[in-house]
């Protein structure tokens, strides 16, 4: 004969002990308190926590989208910081190729003590090689194109040029996150040297 279970009871379902049951059960038994009450109590709390995780939500997203915008605005600051930099010295030494012709010109910026001229460099040195593979042959609307038609058998330093313009990529487009220092600055300029001899250009 089947018993129908009182309050005093605990209910067990199909998965084990009902734990709502035993909690409202010791709450109400050892404490006297108000099962009802407290339940209000968690839904008023809830309630609130809802209400607050919404609004920091949609503060964390306001304030994501304005990091975003700022650092692209300082971003673009920097870059046009750059350019202004190189017009500046093609103004002061413009008037003076040393011999060696653009080569030499593009060295002379890592002479200088200052970042930004080691990063003119690198840019610099990767619109020669543009021109440069342009010349050799090498046909693509881009860097990156052109040496992807290259033959490696044909081509040696291919892997050379590779490297050298992910280092430019690094300083136009990645900018203030990528610190470019003169060795960095020397070595691809070492590397942008190896493609020119092969290619004729030195």
């Amino acid at each position: 004969m089947n018993e129908v279970p009182d309050e005093n009871d605990l209910i067990y379902d199909q998965y084990g002990i009902d734990l709502v049951g035993l909690i409202r059960y010791l709450y109400e038994k050892l404490l006297g308190g108000n099962w009802d009450s407290i339940s209000d109590l968690f839904g008023l709390l809830w309630n609130i926590y809802s209400v607050v995780a919404i609004i920091l939500s949609l503060l964390f997203f306001v304030g994501f989208i304005y990091a975003k915008i700022r650092y692209e605005e300082w971003n673009k600051a920097e870059q046009d910081a750059l350019r202004e930099d190189e017009r500046k010295w093609e103004l002061r030494h413009g008037d003076a190729v040393p011999k060696g012709g653009k080569w030499a010109t593009i060295q002379n910026h890592l002479k200088d003590s200052n970042p930004n001229s080691w990063k003119i460099a690198i840019i610099e040195a990767d619109i020669y090689l543009d021109e440069v593979l342009t010349n050799a042959g090498y046909t693509g609307a881009t860097i990156g194109e052109k040496l992807k038609s290259a033959n490696p058998s044909s081509f040696t330093t291919v892997q050379d040029a590779w490297n050298a313009h992910k280092i430019r990529n690094e300083v136009a487009h990645v900018g203030g996150d990528f610190i470019l220092t003169r060795r960095i600055a020397q070595e691809a300029l070492t590397q942008y040297e190896r493609v020119f001899r092969e290619l004729g250009a030195l």
